[in-house]
Parts: C-alpha cells; structure tokens; sequence
C-alpha cells in the first residue's frame, strides 16, 4: 500500500490510467464504425443511435451513482464500473448482430457511469481548490487522448487483424488497473474546502438555485454537443467526404487528438489557476473566450480540404480542448464536498441530455437527408452558445481563497 504522503499522486495516477482506457474502449467502436456498417448493413442515424444509447444509459445511471457515492464509500463503486465497462468491451470481440452491439454499448454506458461520477469529487477531497484546475487537467486530459489512441488502436489493427481484434486489446488494462485502485485509501470529505458550506453549495435543494453550478453545466453541455459530434463522426467524414483511406484518417485525426488532450488540456487547467489568481471568474471566462475563437475554426475545417483542412482541425481542437480542465473545476468548486458526487452525477445527466446523447443521432440524422458536412453545423452553433453562457456566467463564481498550503504528494 502506498505511504501516505503518496496518496494523492497514487489516487492520480491510477485514477487518470482508468480514465484513459475508459476512452479508449469508447472510441475504438468509433474507429472501426465504417467497417462494422458494412457488416451490418446498418445507416448513419442508426449507428448514431449507438452513442445515443450509452450515452442514455450512462447520465440515467448517474444520479442514482453520485447520490449513493455521497452515504458511502466511492472506491468500490469505481472498482466496480470499472470491472463492468471492461468486461462489455472484451466481450465485443465475439458481436455479430447489431442487437448484441447496442446492447453491448449500453452496458459500458451504465459501468463507466459509476466511474466518471465519482473519480472528481474523489480527487478533490485530495487536492485545494486553487489546484484543482491542473489536477483535473491531468485526469480530464485522457479524454481526448484515450479517444484519440482508440482511433489508432482501431485504424492499425482492424485493418490487419479485422474489426474485432481492438476490443480484445482495449479491454484488458481495465481489469488490472481496477485491481491497483483497491490499494488507495479512501480520503476524509471535505478537508481540502476553504469555501463555506452554505445552502447553495451543501445541499441538494439549494443546487436548484446555484448559479455558478448551473451556467458551468449548460456551458459544458453545448461544448459536450460540439466536441461529441466531432469524434464521433470526424473520422467518416474524413473517409467518405474527404476520401482519404479509413486508415489514415484515424491516424491522422487520432493524431491531432493525441496531442491536443495532452498539450491543450494541461495548458488550460494551467492558465485556469494562473487567472484564478486575479480574477475569481477566470475558469468560466477562459472558457467562454476560447470557444468564441474556436467557431471559425470549426466553419474552416469542414470547408477546407488537403493540408488545410488538417490544420483547422488542430486549431480548433486545441482551442476546444482548453476548456477541458476549467469547466471541470468550475463544476467541482461550485459545491461542497457532501454533495459533490451527486451534483456531478448532476452534470453528467444534463450535459448528456443537452449534448452529446442525441448530437450525434442528430448529425447523423442531417447526414442522411443531406450531408455530413451540413450536419456539422449543429455543432458549430452548439459551441457559439456555450461561449455565451460561460460568458455570462463568470458573474457567479465563487470566491476562492488562494493559500499556499497543498497536501503532500499535490500536483504544483
């Protein structure tokens, strides 16, 4: 067991490696999706309806996992979704009925619930508010990069091995690190709060009338929106609207979204806590102002082709994935530590509903009754309203007490 003055950067480590595979074994099916509707024979609104369905499961799920997680111990709950996403993911390997599959997807929904629910408010009962926004950018920063290695993962070996052989590859690390995270201990609530527990924050009742709570979540579900009609659908379009080989277009948007997780998403959480310092809305108004910026970026990378269009991926991207780390934090602040999990759970249920549930049945919906390209643009207005709200939302932040004392083992 580690000692413990260790814990909090075992409790990372090991929790931010879960994150990882948690997106890799999302995203691989995304990878390999022209391959399996081949085989299936089945239209871009129904495999849309694949996402839907995890997505369904996994914020339907959530409430009743953050209101359990709030009375009782959250490390088996994780060890437990954990068990469960790997397993549905091993046992895609042998699916070969759509049925199976959307069932498949919807059990991973319901384990990965029980993990991204509860990782957070873990985390910040070992870590001070004023760091959260880079401890969260080392965990959240396997979004994007898990998703962008199951791209990879996917393109490289359904290629030589078919599409199954991925899932077998994805599953496995989740058993083990699931086993590791029975060594940490489970930290005290509460102790690394400076903020006062007031109405708004300590109680379920009050998160009704949380302001900062509410615009950080209905920021990140138009975000949500956005960014999860990308990834869904970005490698197809790449394939069957741009004609590049399948292969190459994971690679190469797999690639792009390697980088961006890791760079971007530290460097958000970075310039969160740098702001945070002088201005208490800083992690709304980071938010707010790059994803403005990040719309003309989206309008250029599906109306532009060769060398670029790649490059307007990448910007818009990085620009995406800098909000990662500070809607995260503002979300985790926003409450205190007796009802964190189920505000979270919270969260997830809302931006699910609001964004990425149903954005990408939509897109593929608009795809099939007129182009992938015009589908996109749902995403493109998602994100111009979550720059609006986020904006307007700075107003609400709390006010954070910037100490100097940190646990030992803390992220600096």
């Amino acid at each position: 067991m580690p000692r413990p003055h260790q814990h909090p950067v075992a409790a990372l480590t090991i929790l931010t490696g879960l994150n990882f595979f948690n997106y890799v074994d999302r995203s691989v099916l995304f990878a390999v999706q022209p391959l399996v509707q081949n085989e299936f024979h089945r239209n871009d609104a129904e495999f849309g309806l694949l996402t839907s369905a995890f997505f369904f499961c996994y914020m339907f799920t959530a409430p009743f996992i953050g209101a359990l997680a709030d009375r009782m111990q959250r490390r088996p709950i994780m060890i437990a979704g954990a068990l469960i996403w790997s397993a549905a993911t091993l046992l895609t390997a042998i699916t070969y009925d759509f049925r199976t599959l959307l069932i498949r997807h919807t059990i991973v929904g319901l384990g990965e619930a029980t993990f991204v629910t509860i990782a957070p408010s873990f985390l910040a009962d070992l870590f001070p508010e004023s760091k959260r926004g880079r401890v969260l950018g080392v965990f959240y920063l396997c979004i994007g990069l898990g998703t962008a290695v199951g791209y990879i993962i996917g393109g490289s070996l359904s290629k030589v091995h078919g599409w199954r052989a991925p899932f077998y590859v994805a599953a496995i690390p989740g058993f083990l690190l699931a086993a590791a995270l029975a060594f940490i201990p489970e930290p005290p609530r509460g102790t690394q709060d400076s903020l006062p527990e007031t109405r708004e924050r300590a109680t379920v009742f009050g998160l009704a009338r949380n302001g900062a709570f509410w615009t950080a979540t209905l920021g990140m579900a138009m975000w949500t929106f956005g960014i999860g009609a990308l990834q869904v659908w970005m490698p197809t379009f790449l394939s069957r609207v741009r004609h590049q080989p399948l292969e190459k277009a994971n690679l190469m948007f797999g690639a792009i979204t390697a980088f961006n997780a890791v760079v971007a998403t530290l460097l958000g959480g970075w310039i969160g806590d740098r702001v945070l310092r002088r201005n208490r809305g800083a992690y709304y108004l980071v938010s707010a102002v790059t994803m403005l910026i990040a719309v003309p970026g989206m309008l250029a990378a599906i109306s532009t082709t060769g060398n670029l269009m790649y490059v307007a991926i990448f910007v818009t991207e990085f620009l995406l994935f800098l909000n990662m780390a500070p809607l995260n934090a503002a979300i985790v602040n926003s409450v205190g530590a007796h009802i964190r999990a189920t505000a979270i759970a919270v969260n997830l249920f809302t931006i699910h509903l609001l964004g990425d549930a149903f954005s990408p049945t939509l897109v593929g919906y608009i795809s099939d009754r007129s182009s992938l390209q015009t589908g996109f643009l749902a995403a493109v207005v998602a994100v111009a309203i979550a720059s609006g709200v986020l904006y307007y939302g700075k107003r609400f932040a709390p006010h954070i007490r910037i100490g100097e004392e940190q646990p030992a083992g803390a992220v600096s």
